[in-house]
């Protein structure tokens, strides 16, 4: 069950950041009643969005940094995913830049796919998460029964 403060990742590659970081100000006072789980400068980037919205008065927000994308984030991200510990990612992705890390981002999305963790890759895909009425309250997502394929046998 997804309780009703979320753990959210927030992700985005380097020409997406402004982007992101106009809608972490558009979303400020949504985003600080959650646990926001950042890679590397992003993570930066959102504390930083925060604390000017906040004018700097000793700013409370609950913030994980993990490590750049391309330095292991993404997979230290989709481990958290795998261990379901993220709620819901927000992802400005850069569809216009080949990445470093391509593979890992491909990753980090299979996982999200896997586990039926809503991930928003743009910015409307993110207002429409922020703004559902689902996201405010608790939820139970449905989750896959992968027991088949955990406990098959394999031929020899």
């Amino acid at each position: 069950m997804l309780a009703k403060r979320k753990k959210i990742a927030l992700v985005a590659h380097d020409n997406m950041k402004r982007d992101l970081a106009e809608w972490v100000a558009w979303n400020w006072e949504i985003l600080l009643k959650h646990h926001l789980i950042c890679t590397g400068t992003t993570g930066k980037m959102v504390a930083s969005t925060l604390m000017e919205k906040r004018n700097n008065e000793h700013a409370r927000f609950d913030i994980t940094m993990l490590k750049s994308g391309p330095l292991g984030g993404d997979q230290q991200l989709g481990s958290m995913i795998a261990e379901g510990d993220i709620d819901t990612v927000i992802f400005f992705w850069d569809p216009m830049t080949a990445q470093p890390h391509d593979v890992d981002v491909k990753a980090l999305m299979r996982l999200a796919s896997l586990y039926n963790v809503p991930m928003a890759i743009n910015r409307s895909t993110a207002d429409f998460i922020i703004s559902s009425e689902l996201f405010d309250g608790e939820y139970i997502p449905v989750a896959k029964d992968y027991r088949s394929y955990i406990e098959r046998t394999l031929e020899k």
